[in-house]
């Protein structure tokens, strides 16, 4: 029993490297120059037979079709004979031609359908050859379902062709499998949620630019085609730029417009102020605090969008007194400067140690904000006050109203040079 399990083994190897070699040599017999694809039939009466299904990719629609043959075996020349299949009879009874004394044979021009070449010799060799041709054209259309000014709905169809060979033993239809799936695009790219799951998908993130939707459809036989159309955007976005964003009062802002297919404005500052232009004029916050900004804009089709900007932070007004600075002019520490921010006024008058006013100045809006401080010298004059200890009064206002008068802005610094 061994040794005969042991000499069935590769009898059973070499019929299966028949098998998987069969669709290979069959196909090397009978050849489609220029075709796309090949499967393979399916016979209920011969399962084991697997004749060729050529197929032919026809966009065009003027796509024919070709067979090359070449004898598996037989000693040439060889005489080819040439039928086509017929669904009045079943079977490969129209005659198309032949053609003697040939190493092979070769038909063009050729329709959907069966073929049968039949080839001999001079020897008795007889043997025959059977491939289908079929050309296939997908199609797709593309075109707007819907849209408003929020979102825009595709409609799509695709179709993929149906072919059938038939059964020689008995004629019997039956139908090649051919699967279809299909994928939306846009160009420039744009939202299309589940483009090759949804065939009428819709976006809730329209484009803003015009676009051209593609519909592309791919059968399982390897063949495609697609449909397009363009879109003209009718949809608006509100966006716009701040500059800057945050500071001490009173901070001036500017707002830039870059909303999209805008017709009417609505700015919104938040200080209860408005305003409708679509570049407005700087607009100045002068309260010490966060500002959220809303932009509201309309389309002439009375589309509409906004967008609000949350933050725009006015500095809370303080004063910083240093007590020591050295105007020497060596560019360091060269000024009496207080650290101050978001003040409406500030008021310092500066005393020698013997009562004598020595600095004096009142500064407001825009003024007050060019001051760099005192340099050092007695009044007005090129004259420098000598090193030593000064007393000062500060008084200062805050834009939000804060005082700083009381005696902790009474005190001394001290000069050096």
């Amino acid at each position: 029993m061994p040794g005969m399990l042991k000499n069935r083994l590769p009898v059973r190897l070499a019929f299966l490297i028949s098998a998987l070699l069969l669709p290979v040599t069959i196909m090397g017999q009978l050849s489609a120059p220029g075709m796309n694809a090949v499967r393979y039939t399916s016979y209920p009466s011969s399962p084991g037979v697997k004749d060729p299904v050529f197929v032919y990719c026809n966009s065009s629609g003027t796509v024919k079709g070709s067979l090359n043959a070449v004898s598996p075996g037989g000693t040439g020349p060889f005489t080819f004979s040439w039928y086509r299949w017929s669904d009045a009879t079943k079977g490969f009874t129209v005659f198309i031609s032949a053609e003697a004394g040939v190493m092979n044979s070769a038909l063009a021009n050729l329709d959907e359908g069966g073929y049968r070449v039949s080839i001999s010799d001079g020897s008795g060799y007889n043997s025959s050859l059977t491939g289908w041709i079929f050309t296939d054209k997908p199609s797709s259309l593309a075109k707007l379902q819907n849209r408003t000014c929020d979102y825009v709905a595709l409609s799509g169809k695709v179709a993929v062709d149906t072919f059938f060979y038939s059964d020689p033993a008995g004629g019997q239809r039956i139908r090649l499998p051919n699967g279809v799936k299909f994928l939306w695009s846009s160009n420039p790219v744009s939202s299309i949620p589940y483009p090759d799951i949804e065939i009428n998908p819709q976006t809730f993130n329209p484009p803003l630019e015009n676009v051209t939707y593609r519909l592309l459809v791919t059968d399982s036989l390897g063949c495609s085609g697609e449909s397009s159309f363009f879109y003209e955007s009718i949809h608006v976005k509100a966006d716009f730029s701040v500059d800057p964003s945050k500071g001490e009062a009173p901070l001036e802002v500017t707002f830039t417009d870059k909303s999209i297919r805008a017709s009417t404005y609505l700015w919104e500052f938040g200080d209860d102020s408005i305003s409708v232009l679509s570049n407005p004029k700087p607009h100045t916050y002068y309260i010490p605090k966060d500002y959220s900004v809303k932009l509201t804009v309309e389309s002439d089709l009375h589309c509409i969008d906004s967008v609000r900007f949350e933050k725009i932070a006015v500095d809370e007004s303080k004063l910083e007194i240093p007590n020591v600075f050295t105007p020497n002019e060596d560019g360091i520490n060269d000024m009496f400067m207080v650290n101050k921010a978001s003040l409406r006024y500030i008021s310092i008058v500066i005393f020698s140690r013997n009562g004598t006013k020595v600095y004096d100045f009142f500064g407001e809006g825009e003024v007050l904000k060019e001051w760099d401080g005192w340099d050092g010298n007695v009044g007005n004059s090129s004259a420098k006050a000598s090193p030593g200890v000064y007393f000062y009064i500060i008084k200062a206002l805050g834009w939000d109203d804060v005082k700083y008068d009381s005696k902790e802005y009474r005190g001394f610094v001290y000069l050096y040079r």
